[in-house]
């Protein structure tokens, strides 16, 4: 009965990827580095936004010398500047904020690197563009962050959802099914932290080619499933979806290049974005679950009427967007 509600949760699915990219998330940062006791080096990132700087801007305290940067230059991916200023005092208990962050759907991390404590980092968001430093911080401030840059990139990589909603298409049984998503999990953690270390180095449009594949071989087999059989992809889930799993933990890790990692907090920035990724997916599955529960209930007639076109035609409208993918990707290489 679960996949009666496949083919409006696939449109749905599908329409919302088409207005947004494959992966939504790019926030800016702002590393604040200390030289000497009222010294500090700034490095201020804007994401790009079709070839301009984001509109947003970091205003520092007004005890600093400059409050605000110089022009940013564009590195290909992003605008930076970088500017020195003397902070009379220091900057304990005082406020940043992220002028325009607002009217954006993008956050900011924040790293403030002391010279008498460990590193920090702070995350700004639309909802508070502005935040006090505290006299302490700690490495909860790290975990909190990352957690939901993993969350929020899972939800909103379009990708990587699309690939996760064609397994749950495909896999009927609820622990081949828990099976899957913890095998992709594990394996996406063990790439993921091999680039963020530098053992691995893949370019990113190949990984990106290659994670549209993915989707296309899955949507191939939920085209070519037949009832009482049950395909390799199928009775063995965990070995295909472990094998993407690294592919897509390559993808995961562009990602949190574009963001940076703290060096000095590398191993709870890591663990605390693959959590935040893991509670990302289980809240879809949980919330397909959930949804289809309910239209069991609801509409038990029209469930029986559409039965049998739902699979095929869910699998095509999968097949078609990531065949789309595909292509584009590779003729951006």
């Amino acid at each position: 009965m679960r996949h009666l509600l496949c083919l409006p949760l696939a449109l749905w699915l599908l329409l919302a990827a088409q207005t947004s990219h494959a992966h939504a998330l790019d926030p800016g940062y702002l590393d604040l580095r200390q030289l000497a006791t009222n010294t500090w080096q700034v490095l201020w990132r804007k994401p790009d936004v079709n070839g301009q700087p984001m509109d947003i801007d970091a205003v520092l305290p007004s005890q600093c010398s400059e409050p605000r940067g110089p022009e940013p230059r564009s590195d290909g991916s992003a605008w930076i500047a970088t500017w020195v200023v003397d902070c009379t005092g220091g900057l304990a208990s005082q406020i940043i904020t992220i002028e325009g962050l607002e009217r954006q759907r993008n956050d900011v991390l924040l790293r403030v690197q002391p010279l008498s404590s460990s590193p920090a980092t702070f995350r700004f968001t639309p909802d508070a563009p502005s935040l006090t430093i505290p006299e302490r911080p700690t490495t909860w401030s790290v975990l909190g962050s990352y957690f939901q840059l993993g969350f929020e990139h899972i939800l909103e990589g379009w990708d990587h959802l699309l690939f996760v909603f064609a397994l749950f298409v495909l896999v009927r049984d609820p622990w081949r099914l828990v099976g899957a998503v913890t095998a992709f999990t594990v394996a996406h953690s063990i790439t993921l932290a091999l680039a963020t270390l530098g053992v691995l180095h893949v370019p990113g449009p190949p990984v990106e080619a290659v994670i549209a594949l993915s989707i296309v071989f899955l949507a191939l087999e939920i085209l070519n499933h037949k009832d009482g059989t049950l395909r390799l992809s199928e009775k063995y889930p965990w070995i295909v979806c472990f094998c993407f799993g690294l592919l897509h933990g390559l993808g995961f890790a562009g990602a949190l290049a574009e963001i940076g990692v703290p060096s000095d907090d590398l191993f709870a920035a890591l663990l605390a974005f693959n959590l935040g990724v893991e509670a990302g997916q289980l809240l879809f599955i949980g919330a397909l679950s959930a949804v289809i529960l309910a239209w069991r209930f609801v509409l038990p007639t029209v469930s029986k009427a559409i039965a049998p076109a739902v699979i095929p035609v869910t699998g095509y409208a999968i097949g078609c967007v990531s065949m789309y993918w595909l292509v584009e990707r590779v003729s951006g290489f």
